[in-house]
């Protein structure tokens, strides 16, 4: 479902752009839909944790976060282990706590005697985890080399990673049910402040010469840290509340070594920073990002996403237009997603770099030419655990192979051919990558830059190069070793593959959209047959498709359009991605109803597609229903083959009665199709046309809607089902189709007529006034919200083909307080049972 000020209204599941809001998607406070996690299992979210990232639930831990572990470290805080047994611990462990919450008495495990420790390790136990820490903080003073500090370390480190490993591998549910007492003891004695400062220390000296931390040093600090986030509830949040440290570890990714781990600590961190941080503030963040390779870049893009999109405040359907005005008028100016955006424009050949990536074949990736040496690249994919196993074990083997042979060329030769990837590895990495680099690209082509960053991926082939994609590895074929998540099947929505198709089809929903360089996604001869299409219906070319640049539109026999429509009608009925590819398609003929448009994609087959899914099939999903409606609606508007087409197909009573009965179980969802429909009729009876005359008088479905009753009870029960207080961008579409259902009867000098049947239709469902009084509150909220400055009024026009003019003049008729006008509102409402003057606005 499109947004009503792109022409119809908000996608559920996406949310777009609010009505009125100008061309192009919009993007929504909710954030993301996560690169990797577009999709949830079942269609619901459910598993894991939800925040900044999206507001769609994350299903499995981070490939990164699988990295980290191992070495280790991932994924949110949770479950916060008890103290010990006895009740001299449990005072130990309170007086701890205590201190750490007011800042009085004992703050660290620093501040206990070693033989207090000792005595009570055991009993409690610690895993003599106080005592190294108590050892580490002797070792790590300001004049301190840390030489000993390593070594004090990796006695900490596997008490933590096992119990990160059992978090991230174990069902989620009884992972959280269980307790992780070496990282509650790690973190109450004092342990991350204690990283964080050994981290920091460098930074916060003032001699000439400053202190060195060995790179092995950080990046077992970086992983014990992420492991206690994953175990101990609140650490995440503790260290996302320190800025200072939080634009430290971007300076520490300059550093390939430790790249990885910093990088998956960073976005951990930011998915649970309550305010988002800004770009401009991170050190040198232009000369950061051009130092990154294009694997680096790609992980980065996972950090990206969380600072350029827009911090979750709930489920987006779900907020009342009222709430989201209201909000709107708090919040003077650009947010800090939107400065990001523009931050990120700013860094030069940063879009350039995305499409590379996202465009770059399997073949084109970098081979491993020693997998011990590599192995941390490939954690960044290594969702699944069994997988991760498996390699560890061939790594494992490499390493007792290696030291039993020389070092000769011959055998690094051998080796380097032994620890070669399988190809389905490779492609899964490739996959995980331009999860996250097409996620970014779309949020931007949904920003206030919108027509910078299609100027920008149009010159650097982004299109054409996701055609080249597009049967290899975008829409390619499951094999049976195919990889999947963990805990998950090939046909979940949350597996990779799926994910990608999905983050696709977001980004040609989002590129097509309202935008003129939608006919990059033809080649060449397709383009010629839209030229024809027009020579032969004797109408005028598209402007935008004789100005359109030959050289960046796609290669081969078939564009990216054509290919998708091919995939389209081979989906299962059940499929997920019917939902998708409908939204895809639609979004090419939103705007301005063009003929050529319409006809390339009906001469396909695809209107006979889209009844066989609604009558044939029944479809049953109202998200498909939905798309399928909007889709529908755009493909038939004004188009009199469209319709001819239809009544061909729709050739019995019982299928068109089915067919009517899917519009009628939901006009939420079938609004939009309504409205097309009213406003075909409308022009087609203006016109004296033999063709359109013979059709008018054959196709059921304009017969039904030129029955003056059926129009009455669309209007009626289109203004019945929604209320000022509960519009939302799902259902607002409703107003501005009944809306234009009273414009079509004011051309004709029928809006009386209109609003006395309507009055006769209350008193006879014996509650007068109900709807009357209802709809002048609707109209008075259309004024409040697309009067605003700030509204753009031409998506309205497109779709309709009235001028806001007219729409305008309508609603200011409509509302006219003139008791003795015939087409004021109030005319109709009897004043005992008036109720007009109600304040709804929302403080």
């Amino acid at each position: 479902m499109e947004t009503e000020g792109a022409g119809g209204r908000q996608i559920r599941g996406q949310q777009q752009r609010p009505e009125g809001a100008g061309p192009g998607p919009w993007l929504p406070p909710q954030g993301r839909p996560s690169g990797r996690h577009v999709g949830v299992c079942g269609g619901a979210a459910a598993h894991g944790r939800s925040g900044p990232r999206g507001g769609i639930a994350v299903c499995v831990p981070s490939a990164e976060a699988m990295a980290a572990v191992a070495g280790g470290g991932t994924g949110p805080g949770t479950a916060a282990a008890t103290g010990g047994a006895r009740a001299a611990t449990t005072n130990i462990l309170a007086q701890l706590r205590h201190g750490q919450l007011s800042g009085r008495g004992l703050t660290r495990g620093a501040q206990i005697t070693e033989a207090l420790l000792k005595e009570r390790d055991k009993q409690a136990k610690w895993n003599g985890i106080p005592l190294l820490l108590q050892k580490l903080y002797e070792h790590s003073h300001p004049n301190s080399d840390f030489s000993q500090c390593q070594s004090i370390l990796k006695e900490i480190s596997p008490l933590l990673s096992m119990e990160a490993m059992v978090y991230v591998t174990e069902d989620r549910k009884a992972a959280q049910e269980s307790s992780f007492p070496n990282t509650y003891t790690f973190d109450l004695f004092g342990g991350v402040d204690l990283l964080v400062e050994i981290l920091m220390r460098p930074t916060l000296i003032t001699q000439k010469k400053k202190q060195k931390i060995s790179d092995d040093l950080i990046k077992d600090c970086l992983s014990i840290l992420y492991n206690t986030c994953i175990c101990t509830e609140g650490v995440t949040r503790r260290l996302a509340e320190r800025n200072d440290f939080v634009l430290f570890l971007f300076t520490l990714m300059t550093n390939k070594k430790t790249f990885l781990q910093t990088a998956t600590l960073i976005e951990d961190i930011l998915g649970v920073k309550k305010e988002m941080i800004q770009l401009d503030d991170i050190p040198n963040l232009a000369s950061l990002v051009s130092s990154f390779d294009q694997q680096q870049l790609a992980n980065f893009c996972r950090i990206l996403a969380v600072t350029i999109s827009e911090l979750d405040t709930g489920s987006d359907d779900k907020h009342t237009l009222l709430a989201k005005n209201a909000q709107q008028k708090k919040n003077l100016g650009p947010s800090r997603a939107e400065i990001n955006q523009a931050t990120l424009l700013n860094i030069p050949g940063f879009i350039e770099r995305l499409c590379k990536l996202a465009t770059r074949k399997v073949s084109e990736t970098t081979g491993t030419s020693s997998f011990l040496q590599e192995l941390e690249e490939w954690y960044t994919w290594l969702d699944n655990a069994l997988v991760l196993d498996a390699l560890m074990r061939v790594a494992n083997e490499e390493a007792e192979q290696s030291s039993t042979e020389s070092s000769d060329e011959s055998g690094l030769a051998n080796t380097s051919t032994r620890t070669q990837l399988p190809q389905s590895m490779k492609i899964m990495h490739e996959i995980m990558y331009k999860l996250e680099v097409l996620y970014v690209l779309c949020v931007l082509l949904m920003g206030r830059q919108r027509n910078q960053v299609h100027k920008m991926i149009a010159e650097f082939r982004l299109i054409p190069g996701l055609n080249n994609l597009f049967d290899k590895l975008i829409w390619r074929k499951h094999s049976a070793s195919a990889l999947v998540l963990h805990g998950h099947n090939q046909n979940c929505d949350c597996s990779p593959d799926i994910t990608l198709k999905i983050q696709f089809l977001r980004l040609l929903q989002s590129f097509s959209d309202h935008h003129e360089n939608k006919y990059l996604l033809l080649n060449s001869q397709e383009l010629n047959e839209l030229s024809a299409i027009s020579h032969k219906a004797n109408i005028p070319e598209v402007d935008a498709v004789v100005n359109t640049d030959r050289s960046l539109v796609c290669d081969g026999k078939r564009g990216l359009l054509t290919r998708l429509l091919q995939v389209m009608k081979k989906e299962p009925a059940e499929s997920s991605f019917r939902f998708w590819q409908a939204r895809a398609v639609e979004s090419f003929l939103r705007g301005t109803t063009s003929y050529a448009d319409q006809m390339f994609l009906l001469k396909r087959g695809l209107l006979e597609h889209i009844l066989y899914c609604i009558v044939d099939s029944e479809c049953k999903s109202r998200d498909v229903l939905q798309s399928y409606f909007d889709l529908l609606g755009e493909l038939m508007k004004f188009n009199i083959d469209a319709f001819k087409r239809f009544n061909k197909y729709i050739n019995t009573d019982e299928k068109f009665q089915i067919f009517l009965n899917q519009i009628n179980s939901s006009l939420v969802d079938s609004n939009m199709l309504v409205r097309c429909i009213t406003l075909s009729l409308d022009r087609f009876e203006n016109q004296s046309d033999a063709k359109v005359a013979e059709v008018l008088s054959e196709c059921r479905l304009l017969s039904y809607m030129s029955q003056m009753s059926m129009r009455m009870s669309f209007l009626f029960r289109l203004i019945n089902i929604i209320h000022v207080q509960t519009l939302t961008q799902e259902n607002v579409s409703c107003l501005n189709t009944s809306l234009v259902i009273l414009m079509l009867a004011r051309r004709k000098e029928k809006l009386p007529f209109y609003l006395r049947t309507l009055q006769q239709m209350e008193y006879t469902e014996k509650y007068p006034g109900f709807i009357l009084n209802n709809f002048h509150s609707l109209l008075r909220f259309w004024q409040q919200h697309y009067l605003n400055k700030d509204k753009d009024s031409t998506c309205l026009e497109n779709s309709s083909c009235i001028s806001f003019t007219y729409w305008k003049e309508t609603v200011s008729i409509l509302l006219s307080p003139d008791r003795t006008s015939p087409c004021a509102i109030v005319s109709y409402i009897d004043e005992a049972y008036m109720d007009i003057d109600r304040d709804f606005s929302e403080e």
